[in-house]
């Protein structure tokens, strides 16, 4: 059948929105994507800097609450259902949890074949990143660069450090089965 979902994991400004743009683009079969700040842009207000929903403190962490799960746990399952009706799908993430969200997602996705790819990024070039960028909490990339990944399995690493993105899609692609 080969792979119908590829997860991208990684911290805040680490480079994954990037590869995900190679990606559809070096892949020869159309894939689609949908990421973390999907969901958050098209959450309602009340769950946007909410202690239900999600919100987001001056050093850069993210607080996710009750509503957010649910919301979230419904997504998901709704990007599962569509890989289950034959797209292809790239999910853009930020495993907060490590493998913690990891497992939750794995859940979702069960029977359905995914790669899972680890985006890695020194935390000062994402600090960078993400000041320049201007839509993020300054110090959400640093916070997020390793924590994302504590006890994380994957089937391929990339770091977008010094890597271009379509360098590191192409070392993705390599690894499609």
């Amino acid at each position: 059948m080969g792979t119908q979902v590829i997860v991208l994991n990684g911290g805040s400004s680490s480079g994954k929105s990037g590869i995900v743009h190679c990606l559809k683009a070096v892949l020869p079969q159309p894939w689609i994507n949908m990421g973390v700040d999907d969901l958050v842009d098209r959450l309602p207000p009340a769950l946007l800097d909410s202690g239900s929903g999600i919100s987001f403190g001056q050093d850069g962490e993210v607080v996710l609450g009750e509503a957010w799960r649910v919301i979230e746990t419904a997504w998901t399952t709704g990007v599962a259902a569509m890989a289950r009706a034959g797209a292809r799908v790239i999910i853009d993430d930020v495993f907060l949890g490590g493998q913690t969200s990891q497992a939750r997602l794995r859940g979702h996705l069960e029977g359905l074949e995914v790669l899972w790819v680890g985006v890695h990024c020194a935390p000062e070039v994402a600090e960078t990143r993400e000041l320049a960028r201007g839509d993020r909490v300054p110090g959400m990339a640093a916070l997020q660069a390793g924590t994302v990944h504590r006890g994380v399995v994957y089937d391929v690493e990339v770091d977008t450090t010094h890597a271009e993105s379509v360098d590191c899609a192409r070392i993705i692609a390599r690894h499609m089965s």
